[in-house]
């Protein structure tokens, strides 16, 4: 059976006693030099996507809340329905993509819908309006997610997933710093009163959103390639004609227990946009908000270089569970944020939380399951994701509601550390060469 060099590694990686370290260790720029080309496309489109996103989204909750009257509650319903759409989409086109082996329609397709939609924001004049308008730029998320995912998997060594998922969580964070920026500009050339913005201002904002959507579109259509399709056996090509069936049989037991845990941290990891209000309750307002914005993502893109590298070495458990941790204790410190210093350190510690944990938990599904499944397994861990991220923010902005702000991050605080606790115990991925890359003392 033909087979590709990566093909080749993974099936050394499965077998504990065939494992090899191929040459002396390389340094991190060194590793980071030998990526991929595709990896690196994949990266600048997210990049581009993100600086979109992130040009209204730092904006969205106080404009919703001061401009469109919309209640806690009601932003907590927005954000958590769109994610919640936006994973359950992420099962079925990473299912999909496994099964025709044409990952990059479906990039192409997701990155698409959501550069239309998200300029529509433009024109919303009430927050039911902007619910339909997020759900359709999540639904774009939901479609390109688990494949762009899979695509990064199936372009890298099994020893480099840590460091590939970090570099494309550093290139989105990236993006997430240009936004604020190109907002916090936009802001100072058409508005009148920084601090105050008029719903004519958020028209002009919102537009701007979709200059780098266009990019990002350009850099998929020239530079993204699906992998060369390989010669599969007869077992592989009865799981991909096999119907679609929300089951996790046949998949690692770790692998299951990962799921469940990653669906109960999500119950404490509500919509950032209650972070930005709670900053706003301390006293950061206007065009601060973006910088701080900013900052946070300044903090993403530092520590998902280091991160993904450092779960290639010390182990994707050992990473999350750090980050699941630190998150814990950045909700617990906002339920007593009380001035503006304080928010700004809590945002760039908030930041470590992403670096530490958004590669390591990519790299430790592609880990724990075969090659043709690995779209599916995105999408079910996307899927995870997206069954409890509308009831954690809609229960979020209950509590806030009912018992104040206070109560409502201490609750996340205690469920996030939790299932950082509880991964610990539970879970025990084999250690392998994405492990043993490099010797750790």
């Amino acid at each position: 059976m033909a087979q590709t060099e990566l093909d080749a590694a993974e099936q050394t990686t499965a077998q504990p006693g065939n494992v090899t370290i191929p040459g002396p260790p390389l340094g991190l720029i060194g590793r980071y030099r030998r990526l991929p080309r595709n990896v690196v496309a994949i990266g600048l489109v997210s990049l581009l996507n993100d600086a979109s996103s992130e040009i209204i989204y730092p904006l969205l909750p106080i404009f919703l809340s001061f401009t469109l009257g919309a209640s806690p509650a009601a932003i907590g319903t927005i954000e958590g329905l769109a994610e919640s759409v936006s994973s359950l989409l992420k099962l079925f086109a990473g299912y999909f993509s496994d099964r025709n082996g044409k990952r990059k329609v479906f990039v192409t397709v997701g990155y698409g819908l959501a550069g239309v939609a998200r300029p529509l924001l433009a024109f919303a004049n009430s927050w039911t309006q902007v619910l339909a308008i997020r759900v359709s730029d999540r639904i774009g998320k939901g479609i390109r997610s688990a494949p762009r995912d899979a695509m990064i998997a199936d372009s890298t060594r099994p020893q480099d997933r840590g460091l590939a998922f970090g570099f494309h969580r550093a290139m989105d964070h990236t993006g997430a710093v240009v936004g604020p920026l190109i907002a916090f500009a936009v802001i100072h050339l058409v508005a009148a009163n920084a601090k105050g913005l008029t719903a004519g201002d958020y028209n002009k904002i919102f537009l701007s959103a979709s200059v780098p959507a266009i990019a990002a579109m350009l850099v998929i259509i020239f530079f993204v390639h699906d992998k060369a399709p390989s010669q599969k056996s007869s077992q592989e090509r009865a799981v991909l004609r096999a119907p679609l069936k929300l089951s996790l049989a046949g998949y690692d037991p770790n692998f299951k227990r990962f799921l469940v845990l990653v669906g109960l941290f999500t119950l404490s990891n509500s919509s950032d946009a209650f972070l930005l209000l709670r900053a706003n309750q301390a006293g950061i307002n206007g065009d601060t908000t973006l910088l701080l914005w900013a900052a946070l993502h300044i903090s993403k893109v530092g520590s998902s270089i280091i991160g993904g590298d450092l779960s290639d070495r010390l182990g994707r458990r050992f990473l999350i569970v750090s980050g699941w941790l630190l998150y814990a204790f950045v909700y617990l410190g906002f339920a007593f944020v009380s001035a503006p210093w304080m928010a700004w350190v809590l945002f760039l510690v908030y930041g470590v939380y992403f670096g530490l944990a958004e590669g390591a938990e990519k790299a430790l599904v592609a880990d724990l399951v075969r090659p043709e499944q690995r779209g599916t397994a995105f999408g079910l861990y996307n899927f995870a994701f997206g069954i409890t991220v509308l009831p954690a923010s809609v229960l979020m902005g209950l509590i806030w509601k009912f018992y104040g702000a206070h109560a409502a991050f201490i609750f996340s605080a205690i469920v996030g550390a939790s299932a950082g606790v509880l991964l610990l115990f539970l879970v025990h991925p084999k250690r392998s060469l994405t492990q043993i890359n490099t010797p750790v003392s």
